[in-house]
Formats: structure tokens, C-alpha cells, sequence
């Protein structure tokens, strides 16, 4: 049986120290999971649950080890960066123990929520979704992955943003509101996770514009750092 249109190329994660592939299925991203990042959007991090938001795969920029350019997309003039830690699943289910839940993780890789937050600010004024905010083409810039048979699960260490080489975000991997695992089990409450999902675990304090013709680059401890060229 033939498609009637091409099929799209599925988007694929290079590995470190693989020439193999991680294809990727569906994108979580959780809301304000750094305490001082939730107060600086207004919220109250000692009572609020998690909530999460996706992106499309194919809004993912995979970025390698030389700077890559990025584009800024049309319909904002507040173009926002959040740096973030990937974790990317290799297993799944329903209703996972927080207990076992790092054991369905793969790896994990540097990553950027690139958000048009004018768009993102109206459509929470006006109690609509967040896609045309949080789900632009190219709005998730990401780095090779790190195997934890490699590294581990991070769960502290520095995680930084800088502009044109001034530090606009600096965090630690510990000061996450909900861990990595607590993540994945309460997703898998609201979704049967599968193999090849993404989660990115949030953002520390310090998001902001940037312009085009700036150069970011982020940073987890333990994983690198991508450089992004605005244009």
C-alpha cells in the first residue's frame, strides 16, 4: 500500500559515542519546575502540581557540536530562551512507580524551550492553548544524547544560559521541584508513555528575549552545551 503523500522523515537524536539513532516520538515539556522560575511567572511553587505542555517532534532542531543557526520565528517580538535538561525515554506504560521510573530513561541532552512569549502571554490572557506560543518551527533546539550507561541520572550540577557570553541563567539540576522521576510517573498517570518520548524537566529562573544576531549557549553540567546563532 503506497501513501498518497511522501511520508515525512521521522526525527532522530544522534547518540554520544554512537553512530546509532534515537528516534523520537512525542515531546512533554513540564510548566515552571524551578521554584524561583515559577515565582518569576507568577505562581506559587509550594502548591502547585505539575502541568505539561507538547511540542511537535518536528519542531526540534537537533544542534551538533558547531554552532548552528536559528531562526527567529515570524509573529513575535519577544522571543523568549529556557534552557533545559532532556530526558529521553526508552521504555514506558501507564501508571509507573515513582521507584522505577528512571529505569524507562535513556539518556538525557542539553536542550532550549524557545517560546514567543507575547503569543504565549495573550493566549493566557485569553485562556487558550499555548501551540502558536511554545510549538514553533524550531522551537526545540537539542544536543546529542548522553546514555546513562554512560553518565548516569544527573540530579545535581550546574545548568546555565548565556547571551553573547553574559550568563542570563544559572540553576542546578537539584533545585527541580519535581525530580526526573516524579516526572515520568506522573505523566504515565495521564499518558501510556512509549519508547522514544522526550521530556523536558524545566527551566531555572532568568528566561528572556533575545534578538536576532545574538549568539546563545546552553549548558547541563555533564552533558555540554549547544551554541545557537540567531538569525
Amino acid at each position: 500500500m503506497l501513501s498518497v503523500i511522501q511520508n515525512p522523515p521521522r526525527v532522530a537524536l544522534p547518540i554520544v559515542g554512537s553512530s546509532d539513532l534515537f528516534p523520537v516520538r512525542r515531546v512533554y515539556c513540564v510548566g515552571r519546575n524551578y521554584a524561583a522560575h515559577a515565582r518569576e511567572m507568577g505562581a506559587d511553587p509550594d502548591r502547585e502540581p505539575p502541568f505539561f505542555f507538547m511540542k511537535p517532534a518536528d519542531a526540534l532542531q537537533i544542534v551538533g557540536s558547531e554552532p548552528a543557526k536559528h531562526i527567529y520565528p515570524p509573529k513575535t517580538r519577544n522571543y523568549h530562551f529556557e534552557i533545559e535538561m532532556v530526558a529521553a525515554l526508552a521504555g514506558g506504560g501507564s501508571d509507573i512507580p515513582v521507584e522505577s521510573a528512571l529505569d524507562h530513561v535513556y539518556g538525557y541532552a542539553v536542550g532550549l524551550d524557545m517560546t514567543r512569549r507575547d503569543l504565549q502571554d495573550e493566549a493566557k490572557k485569553m485562556s487558550r492553548p499555548w501551540d502558536t506560543g511554545k510549538a514553533a518551527d524550531g522551537s526545540g533546539p537539542i544536543g546529542a544524547l548522553h546514555p546513562v550507561s554512560l553518565i548516569g541520572h544527573p540530579a545535581r550540577g550546574a545548568i546555565t544560559l548565556t547571551v553573547d557570553g553574559e550568563t542570563r541563567q544559572k540553576g542546578d539540576l537539584a533545585d527541580m521541584i519535581w525530580s526526573v522521576a516524579e516526572q515520568v510517573a506522573y505523566l504515565s498517570g495521564y499518558f501510556d508513555l512509549q519508547p522514544g518520548d522526550l521530556i523536558f524537566t524545566g527551566t531555572p529562573s532568568g528566561v528572556g528575549p533575545v534578538e536576532r544576531g545574538q549568539r546563545m549557549v546552553g549548558a547541563v553540567e555533564g552533558l555540554g552545551d549547544i551554541t545557537l546563532d540567531v538569525v
